[in-house]
């Protein structure tokens, strides 16, 4: 190959690297936005009566659609130039699962996250732990992007906005962690 096939080559290839950068994966390198995301289709609505936290075979699980959800979900972000995150779940395995099949450098799980989807009258203190949650998260991400793998009454509950399985919400927040803009990122397929 000659000089100028090389030079051509890595012109390409630096051209590919940088192309795959995208306005989402801009924001997320700031301390400005985080992406919360729904977990992916785990069928029925709540939990069985009695699930415990502990064993994920009392709990209202991801099928095999979910699980595939969340591998294409992971994909499609590193696709959008994000090759390094820090993911939070709630504890419930569903959001578990789905954070662990995004396939990022793993996960932590956030009480933050948790559903209160039995205990309606704890959205809005859970939402204002959540708000201090990314306030401390805002110092300490660097440029990672900071994903956030929760439930819709969580969302809906931040946002507004109540969103299906495996959706997205880029929001933009101030330094106190309150939403101040967002928009809702429909689960690509």
């Amino acid at each position: 190959m000659s000089l100028k096939g090389i030079a051509l080559g890595v012109l390409c290839l630096l051209v590919s690297v940088f192309s795959n950068a995208s306005e989402l994966s801009e924001k997320l390198q700031s301390t400005d936005y985080v992406l919360l995301m729904r977990h992916t289709l785990a069928p029925g609505v709540g939990d069985p009566v009695n699930y415990t936290l502990d064993d994920c075979k009392t709990q209202r699980n991801l099928n095999g659609e979910g699980r595939k959800q969340a591998s294409t979900v992971g994909n499609w972000l590193r696709k959008q130039g994000i090759q390094s995150a820090e993911v939070h779940s709630s504890a419930w395995c569903r959001c578990k699962d789905t954070a662990e099949l995004l396939k990022f450098d793993g996960f932590t799980v956030e009480p933050a996250l948790a559903s209160f989807f039995d205990e309606m009258h704890q959205a809005q203190e859970r939402t204002q732990e959540l708000q201090r949650f990314i306030t401390g998260k805002r110092k300490t991400k660097g440029n990672k992007a900071l994903i956030l793998i929760t439930h819709h009454v969580n969302i809906q509950e931040f946002t507004g906005e109540n969103v299906a399985s495996g959706d997205m919400v880029l929001a933009k927040v101030d330094a106190s962690g309150k939403l101040t803009s967002y928009k809702v990122i429909p689960r690509p397929h």
